[in-house]
């Protein structure tokens, strides 16, 4: 395959690759992310519109894949109907993949702008739709990961638009309000996986020279650095049983975010809630259990590369308890250990 065929993203997640590992135990910061933070990493999505992409630095072709499908458009939607509507075998891999791994924070990168877009990309019309944008009950959070991004990055703070782009405040816009998308992949990460995703455009060129690639990895290195650290926001813990049990699938909903789909436990009966430094009411509720209820103080936590940790404990059963999933025989996780679970995934789409 020519060098110069090589789209952005898949160069730089490669290159990132290679970055934290050739890195480990001799950069400070490396050992430390890789040590307390589980990366996984997609450098292609699309294999099929990679193989068929051209050359030309502004034209869309390699944004379908074989049968003609946008990937990106082909997700459930939380505001549409489209249940019924055949999922690519991509779509459906990763779908499968986000239900065996509890990922926290994530990110898909794209060409064709520079910006650091973030959910929700479409709406119905409903309490979302705040003026131009389409808000979730995560804003703050996501316009603090936009920025983490934006503002690490060597130019996309500065706003420049492309020739046939906006200029974008910061460097960051809301997805709807740039443009309405539906069945895109940050939208159905965030309301169904309970993971924060952000889309990140790196280049107003789509196929970039190969001479520009090393100036253009300088540019996203201390970003996409920054931007992994962030998995470290907020609070994490255990939920548990009268027993010391790890209790999967209790709701762990934080006062003020009526989330679409409410945040779960794992299988390991663990939860993750990236918040922004603060005070926050946490009610955990499970059937047959009497809800618990807690206002935690979160500091920041990415600069210690761990996030607040609050288990919670039910007291005995109001009635008897439903029959638990218990599928998963590992054992269950101690406080100490928790943090190796927090994860990231970066996905990058040929769009």
């Amino acid at each position: 395959m020519l060098a110069t065929c090589m789209v952005l993203g898949r160069v730089l997640l490669l290159q990132l690759i290679d970055y934290l590992t050739r890195n480990y135990m001799s950069d400070p910061f490396v050992t430390k992310l890789m040590n307390t933070t589980r990366i996984h990493i997609l450098p292609s999505m699309n294999p099929d519109g990679f193989e068929a992409s051209g050359r030309d630095c502004m034209y869309s072709q390699g944004r379908f894949n074989k049968n003609g499908v946008d990937l990106n458009r082909n997700f459930p939607d939380a505001f549409l109907s489209n249940s019924e509507q055949v999922r690519e075998k991509e779509v459906e891999a990763v779908m499968n993949w986000l239900k065996t791994e509890p990922f926290v924070l994530s990110a898909n990168l794209h060409g064709g702008a520079v910006v650091a877009s973030y959910p929700y990309d479409n709406s119905n019309g409903g309490s979302e739709l705040q003026g131009k944008s389409s808000i979730t009950p995560d804003n703050d959070v996501f316009v603090h990961l936009a920025k983490t991004y934006s503002i690490n990055h060597a130019s996309m703070q500065k706003g420049n638009k492309c020739y046939d782009s906006k200029d974008f405040a910061d460097g960051i816009t809301n997805g709807y309000s740039w443009y309405p998308l539906e069945g895109g992949m940050q939208d159905y990460n965030y309301v169904w996986a309970q993971c924060l995703e952000i889309t990140l455009e790196l280049s107003c060129c789509k196929f970039p020279p190969e001479h520009d690639l090393p100036g253009l990895w300088e540019a996203n290195k201390p970003a996409l650095l920054a931007y992994v650290q962030q998995v470290h926001l907020g609070v994490k813990g255990q939920v548990l049983d009268s027993n010391g049990t790890p209790v999967q699938n209790a709701s762990v909903e934080v006062q003020g975010r009526r989330n679409l789909c409410p945040f779960k436990t794992d299988r390991n009966g663990e939860y993750y809630r990236l918040l922004l430094p603060g005070s926050y009411t946490i009610t955990v509720t499970y059937p047959g259990y009497e809800p618990l209820r807690e206002t935690v103080s979160v500091p920041y936590g990415p600069d210690r590369f761990t996030a607040l940790t609050r288990n919670f404990q039910f007291r005995e059963p109001t009635c008897p308890s439903p029959v638990r999933n218990r599928e998963n025989h590992s054992a269950a996780l101690l406080p100490s250990t928790i943090t190796a679970l927090t994860a990231l995934t970066l996905h990058t789409l040929l769009l």
